[in-house]
């Protein structure tokens, strides 16, 4: 998430830059400019309410030490006031953090300077490929029909127990998934990686850590009971081991794998893209 001070500082050139993303994030930007304005400004009001709560507490003490009654308890009435006009500034201060965090997790993080603007797939540059392409023949079987006529995945199965986009895995093909899952981890474990088993959902903090949330929110299961969510991805719980943690340049790189279930809701409605495996609501990933 991009600070607050990053965009005071430079508001025109992240403007630029989101621009090269096709964001145009100069209304928001200002919405951030103008609400931290108005939490440095009701900061000092606070600040001055205690400052003179604290200076009116030391003179009651006095004033009732000289037997001045009187005055005494017209700065304690005074000190009442200013309590609850703080009351109402806490308030208010809430209200405008809340409102100045709600619009800075929607600014997008800035692309690299090297990144160029594009308005589709076809404008991304090729940095690099290998391999060949292979030929089908034209009457190459898709991998559904392939997987039905060996017995490995069953589709029907998956609608009837919980619905499209579960498939079951059968025979071969469930050891199969298996034992790719575990060749995959030994070979990142081999090349360097740490193996960590993470948690299957995660909570709000964790969500909104890696953006999940609120971009993805529509996208996510959410297990209301206890506001926990499925997680699409184990980056999700594996990025937010280091949140709120400030990494030292002499720590890095830090290379983490896991395997987990993931869980999406948008797993797509029609075509050959959607077919099959291309778009499940559960599926496996190392």
């Amino acid at each position: 998430m991009l600070t607050v001070k990053l965009l005071r500082e430079s508001r025109d050139e992240v403007i630029q830059r989101l621009a090269i993303k096709n964001f145009d994030a100069q209304q928001l930007v200002d919405s951030v400019l103008s609400l931290d304005d108005q939490r440095r400004l009701i900061q000092v009001k606070l600040d001055g309410n205690l400052a003179e709560q604290n200076s009116h507490a030391k003179e009651i003490g006095i004033l009732f030490k000289q037997g001045k009654t009187s005055e005494a308890n017209a700065l304690k009435q005074r000190v009442a006031d200013l309590k609850e006009e703080s009351k109402r500034l806490d308030q208010q201060m809430t209200s405008v953090e809340q409102q100045l965090n709600q619009t800075l997790v929607i600014i997008p993080n800035l692309p690299h300077l090297s990144v160029q603007k594009g308005t589709s797939a076809a404008d991304n540059e090729v940095v690099r490929s290998g391999g060949a392409i292979p030929s089908l023949p034209g009457d190459a079987k898709p991998h559904w029909e392939l997987a039905k006529i060996h017995g490995i995945i069953d589709f029907e199965i998956g609608v009837k127990l919980t619905g499209s986009g579960f498939p079951v895995y059968q025979g071969k093909g469930a050891k199969l998934q298996r034992a790719l899952i575990s060749f995959f981890l030994d070979e990142n474990s081999t090349a360097g990686y740490l193996e960590v088993m993470p948690p299957l959902m995660v909570n709000e903090d964790s969500a909104y850590g890696t953006c999940q949330l609120p971009d993805k929110d529509g996208q996510m299961y959410h297990v209301q009971t206890d506001n926990f969510y499925l997680i699409p991805t184990a980056e999700v719980p594996v990025t937010n081991i280091y949140r709120n943690q400030i990494v030292e340049a002499k720590d890095l790189p830090i290379r983490l794998t896991a395997y987990t279930p993931c869980f999406r809701r948008e797993a797509g409605s029609y075509g050959k893209d959607v077919r099959g495996l291309n778009r499940l609501h559960q599926f496996d990933k190392v």
